[in-house]
């Protein structure tokens, strides 16, 4: 068996730059935008795009896994951080967390109708994201700001969903701000309800 050489410096950089124009010509133009495309975007030559992403779905993917770990790395710093005020901390990563779950789904639904399996709650970095999520969500319910019978598996199918509705208003910010408003007053601690 053989061991897999590392990446030179110079592939090392292009991959990288390969990575984030990618994660812009989809976000601009969304996963069906060709791979040459992303190439002239990268400024380099779609052949150094398919040396090291062999196909579409392996360049959708790895822009997936690096939005995905990104994030936990987020999600991690914000635990961390320990905010003096755990419900608004809560409901700020929830809202980032509901944000990031709209761009994501593009990605899962191009991969899963290609055959590809997507990382899942199991997944190591699912996993990452979980466990913040427990923290924030505990922290905010021993301050009173989130209802104390909610469960992490609750509040995940209330993200997908949440996500789901948002992605339903369109690109018009202040409503989608509302629907995710009216939707966190439901997490909420009995009579408590936001701002907005």
């Amino acid at each position: 068996m053989t061991e897999q050489k590392p990446l030179r410096a110079d592939a090392r950089r292009n991959r990288a730059r390969v990575l984030e124009a990618a994660e812009s010509v989809f976000a601009a133009k969304g996963t069906g935008a060709p791979t040459e495309e992303v190439a002239r975007a990268a400024r380099v030559g779609v052949g150094t795009v398919f040396r090291h992403f062999p196909t579409k779905e392996a360049l959708l993917e790895a822009v997936l896994f690096a939005r995905l770990d990104r994030f936990a790395g987020e999600a991690e710093t914000v635990v961390a951080h320990d905010s003096a005020d755990p419900g608004a901390a809560f409901f700020t990563f929830l809202a980032s967390w509901i944000e990031m779950s709209s761009a994501k789904n593009a990605y899962f639904e191009a991969l899963s109708a290609a055959g590809v399996r997507v990382p899942s709650a199991r997944s190591a970095v699912g996993a990452r994201l979980l466990d913040s999520l427990g923290v924030l969500l505990r922290r905010a319910q021993a301050h009173g700001a989130v209802r104390a019978d909610l469960t992490v598996t609750e509040l995940v199918s209330v993200i997908i969903g949440t996500a789901k509705a948002a992605e339903h208003a369109g690109t018009e910010p202040a409503r989608r701000e509302r629907i995710i408003s009216i939707l966190f007053d439901g997490l909420r601690e009995s009579g408590r309800v936001s701002g907005g």
